[in-house]
């Protein structure tokens, strides 16, 4: 099966477990791979034979955004949930979200969370 990477889609977001996250806000990364038929449009070369990903990129700018979960898990798997409902031709979807500045004492790393679904 093909594959679409999106990669580096820095989002200000309102998710973290601890109050001050979810009132000030912090920077994520998402990297997604977007499994789905690319025979035609690799023939073709017209975008109405595949994904227009800007599209995804926006709903995920979207979700970051607006989304207040407490968890960056539940924050992966509701930007899984959405493509997948959004974008028909997609069978498969792997989400990377990263919180670049995890509020944690001593901790100078990066903490990310990856998931795959797969359509029904």
């Amino acid at each position: 099966m093909d594959c679409i990477h999106l990669t580096g889609i820095r989002c200000y977001g309102y998710t973290g477990y601890l109050p001050e996250e979810q009132v000030l806000g912090q920077w994520f990364e998402v990297d997604v791979r977007l499994w789905l038929d690319l025979s035609q449009s690799a023939k073709t070369d017209a975008i109405a034979d595949t994904l227009d990903y800007r599209g995804v990129i926006s709903l995920i700018q979207h979700l970051v955004k607006t989304a207040k979960f407490a968890l960056i898990e539940r924050l992966a798997g509701a930007i899984a949930d959405s493509i997948i409902q959004e974008c028909a031709q997609i069978t498969q979807v792997q989400v990377i979200v990263t919180k670049p500045a995890a509020p944690i004492p001593d901790f100078g790393g990066k903490i990310s969370i990856e998931l795959t679904r797969k359509r029904e």
